[in-house]
C-alpha cells in the first residue's frame, strides 16, 4: 500500500508533467491533492528536519498551484468576439452540436465547464449528452472539469449520478472531476484550444419535449429552445495544445 508520502510524490510528479505540457486544469486538481497529501504527511512528521523539509515543498508548490490557478481565471476574462448568436423562443436547429461542434477539434485536450444547475433529471442528462458530443469530437480529450451547485435534496441523487458518468468517461480515458461552489452564477465552457463559449441559459436551453414520439425527443436539432444569446471568445495565448 502506498505511503502518503509517496501517494502525495506520485500526485505532484504527474501535476509537474501535465503543468509542462499545457494540461492546466488537471495539473491545478493534481498540485491541490498533492499539496493535501503533505500536509497531512507534514502534521504527522516528528523529525524537525523532516519536517522542515515539507513545509519548505509545501510552499513552493503553492505558489506554483497560485500561478496555474491565476492562469485558468485570465482564461476566463480574456478573448476577442469570434461569433456570436442569438437563439429565439421556439427555435430549432441548435444542438449542441450546432453551438458546440466547430469549436471541438483535436487540439481540446481539456474542458471547463461552469454550470450552476445540474441537479434536476433533464439537466444532468444534458450534461451526459454534452460530453458525448466531447467525446466523440475531440480526441485527444483527456480531462473534463463541471463546476456547479451541489444539490442538498433528493438523497445525493446528483452525486450519485456523476459518479456513474464519472466511470463512464474513464472508460474513454477521460478523467471527469466535480468541484463545487455555492455562490457560481456564470454559465461558461472553457476549451484549452483557446476558445470561451458563454451561453445565457447555460447548457439547459431546450423546452421540454412535448412527446417521447415526436421529433425532437432524442435528436435535439429538431427541440424547440429557450430564447437565449451565445457569445464565443477567442483568445490565442489561452491555446495549450
Amino acid at each position: 500500500m502506498a505511503t502518503p508520502t509517496m501517494m502525495a510524490v506520485t500526485l505532484l510528479t504527474r501535476a509537474i508533467e501535465y503543468d509542462v505540457v499545457g494540461r492546466k486544469l488537471e495539473a491545478l486538481k493534481l498540485y491541490e491533492d498533492g499539496i493535501e497529501s503533505l500536509l497531512k504527511e507534514s502534521k504527522a512528521e516528528t523529525d524537525p528536519k523532516r519536517k522542515q523539509h515539507y513545509q519548505t515543498k509545501i510552499v513552493e508548490y503553492m505558489n506554483r498551484a497560485e500561478q496555474v490557478k491565476e492562469l485558468v481565471t485570465r482564461w476566463k476574462s480574456k478573448g476577442v468576439i469570434s461569433d456570436r448568436i442569438h437563439i429565439v423562443e421556439g427555435a430549432t436547429g441548435y444542438s449542441y452540436d450546432r453551438i458546440f461542434g466547430k469549436y471541438f477539434n483535436d487540439e481540446v485536450h481539456e474542458i471547463l465547464l461552469e454550470e450552476p444547475y445540474v441537479r434536476e433529471h433533464h439537466q444532468i442528462c444534458n450534461l451526459v449528452m454534452f460530453c458525448e458530443l466531447a467525446v466523440n469530437s475531440c480526441r485527444n480529450l483527456k480531462y473534463i472539469q463541471l463546476a456547479t451547485v451541489k444539490e442538498a435534496k433528493n438523497g445525493d441523487e446528483q452525486g450519485r449520478a456523476f459518479e456513474v458518468l464519472k466511470q463512464s468517461l474513464h472508460k474513454q480515458a477521460v478523467k471527469f472531476v466535480v468541484e463545487y461552489s455555492e455562490h457560481m452564477h456564470d454559465r461558461q465552457v472553457i476549451l484549452s484550444n483557446g476558445y470561451v463559449i458563454k451561453i445565457g441559459r447555460g447548457l439547459n436551453y431546450f423546452k421540454p419535449s412535448p412527446s417521447k414520439y415526436c421529433l425532437g425527443a432524442f435528436n435535439y436539432h429538431f427541440r424547440e429552445c429557450r430564447e437565449t444569446n451565445v457569445d464565443v471568445f477567442y483568445c490565442p495565448e489561452n491555446n495549450k495544445s
